[in-house]
């Protein structure tokens, strides 16, 4: 039973490594594709693209290799193991975004006054492929939690996106002459993937300078902690995230009266279990007496204002 559960919790901790493999790869073979059918058509744009994509198969294979290192145990170097570097994977793949949208922009801005008619029917097909193997790509990381699956699969939903418009485009445009639409569509699906890049930008710079994490509320907190009857108060709060994932906490713990080392461990075990109900995995506690005086207690003005909620 033990070793079933070991392997269950192993799948489930490579299954984003995987994810961002299968997106890479199905990236890959699509850019084959737009070689091969840019050739067959001389289409300059669909060549374009393709380059486009090949840029994005190295920020998708930096981001894949990324999340691999972040599985990766502590050493006497990173103590806390890789988990971070995911979150470079995630910044990487968020410029190569950040670029790719910019320079949509530029290139649709202009046909918005010079319109150009594309060709419909190998617009048409291609945009049919192109929906089918991104989606197949961002089905497969929607369901990730980590910001590098996230980014990447924001990065695959662009591609969907901007295939899709291509899709309706050509549709409409083998019915009617508005070329014009197709450089709108593009402009807005560009705005739409740099508001996500933003976000996820800003959330990877928190984890990085080592900001409290968004869904858990640090008074809330500190209360669930000093709410124990054994506790006088606490202080030298400190919570932080490795990976937006796993989230970690260390604590001073003023205690109302002296206790032995069972009922020491019987509390900290107490304590531990509280903190991982509301999402905070690892836990350093120090505990002191209220006769102690602790260097640190001044250390953070704003819990020393709120020790004793």
């Amino acid at each position: 039973m033990h070793n079933h559960s070991h392997e269950s919790s192993h799948h489930l901790e490579n299954e984003d490594v995987k994810n961002i493999g299968t997106a890479f790869f199905l990236n890959l073979f699509f850019t084959i594709v737009e070689f091969v059918g840019g050739a067959i058509t001389n289409s300059v744009a669909i060549l374009s693209d393709a380059v486009h994509d090949l840029g994005d198969c190295i920020s998708l294979g930096m981001s894949w290799y990324f999340q691999h290192i972040s599985k990766r145990a502590g050493n006497k170097v990173y103590t806390y193991g890789y988990k971070r570097f995911s979150l470079l994977g995630a910044i990487i793949t968020s410029v190569v975004l950040a670029i790719g949208s910019f320079l949509i922009i530029a290139k649709a801005v202009p046909r918005l006054f010079h319109p150009e008619q594309p060709d419909a029917r190998g617009m048409l097909l291609l945009a049919v492929l192109g929906v089918i193997i991104n989606g197949a790509a961002v089905l497969r990381l929607r369901k990730g939690h980590s910001i590098n699956e996230r980014v990447v699969s924001l990065h695959m939903l662009e591609d969907v996106l901007g295939w899709l418009a291509v899709l309706v485009g050509a549709v409409v445009m083998l019915f009617a002459n508005l070329p014009i639409l197709d450089p709108i569509l593009s402009i807005a699906i560009a705005f739409y993937v740099l508001t996500n890049v933003y976000r996820n930008v800003k959330e990877s710079l928190q984890i990085i300078l080592q900001a409290a994490p968004a869904a858990i509320d640090t008074d809330d907190v500190i209360r669930i902690v000093s709410d124990i009857p054994e506790i006088e108060s606490v202080h030298d709060v400190h919570v932080w995230s490795t990976d937006g994932q796993y989230n970690i906490m260390t604590v001073h713990v003023v205690l109302n009266k002296e206790k032995s080392l069972p009922e020491l461990h019987e509390l900290k075990e107490k304590i531990r279990r509280k903190l991982q109900s509301v999402g905070i995995q690892h836990v350093t506690i120090e505990f002191e007496t209220d006769k102690e005086d602790c260097s640190m207690e001044g250390c953070c003005r704003y819990y020393s204002q709120t020790e004793n909620l």
